[in-house]
């Protein structure tokens, strides 16, 4: 009876792989935003965030730049910076990473940043320490304005999402946050992926009920 149960789960979540329901999941690594101000302060006045990799989402990418973040306990090195520039600058890493720097990260939204521990940003001898924007990313689903009647979703609604990894895995307290300009994927960092068993090109679904 339970291998008849465990083959009947089988089909149906591929039966569901194949709706439109359905929408890739991405695994975002630890990256850093910055604004012009400390990128001129870091890289030189002159410096550029020159386009190397373009990101699923519209207008973003990754840069040439790669930096080191400072905690009290240790570093990360190579942190690549993702452009365009933004208004503040943000350090956005993974509660294993959180521990490697011995800085207590909360878990917010990108840009959301207020009461949040800072962090020092070095490119040799040169170093910006921010009073705030260390954080790790809350797990969300971006989605393009058009797809949100599809999926049956509400801007800022928190929903739970199966991603269909090696080991397929449901994440609970996912925001929705739907756009014009997003490209819809849902974003999850390498200790989720890691988790779930994700490999390139992973597919996810909301679950209801």
């Amino acid at each position: 009876m339970k291998n008849i149960d465990a083959i009947a789960d089988k089909v149906v979540d591929r039966i569901k792989e194949k709706t439109d329901q359905t929408f890739e999941a991405e695994a975002s690594g630890r990256h850093i935003h910055l604004s012009e101000g400390d990128l001129k302060a870091l890289c030189g006045e002159d410096a550029e965030l020159i386009p190397v990799k373009y990101l699923s989402q519209p207008g973003q990418f990754a840069s040439q730049i790669r930096l080191t973040v400072v905690g009290p306990k240790g570093h990360l090195n190579n942190v690549v910076v993702l452009g365009p520039t933004r208004k503040e600058s943000q350090v956005e890493i993974s509660l294993t990473d959180s521990n490697v720097l011995g800085i207590k990260t909360p878990v917010r939204l990108s840009g959301d940043i207020e009461g949040t521990p800072g962090v020092m940003i070095m490119n040799g001898s040169k170093s910006v320490t921010l009073d705030k924007g260390l954080i790790v990313a809350k797990r969300h689903i971006h989605v393009k304005t058009s797809d949100a009647q599809r999926l049956g979703v509400d801007d800022k609604e928190i929903v739970k999402v199966k991603v269909m990894g090696q080991r397929p895995l449901i994440f609970d307290d996912c925001v929705v946050r739907i756009n014009d300009n997003f490209a819809t994927y849902m974003h999850i960092d390498y200790d989720e992926a890691n988790a779930c068993g994700f490999s390139k090109g992973t597919q996810a679904y909301i679950v209801r009920g």
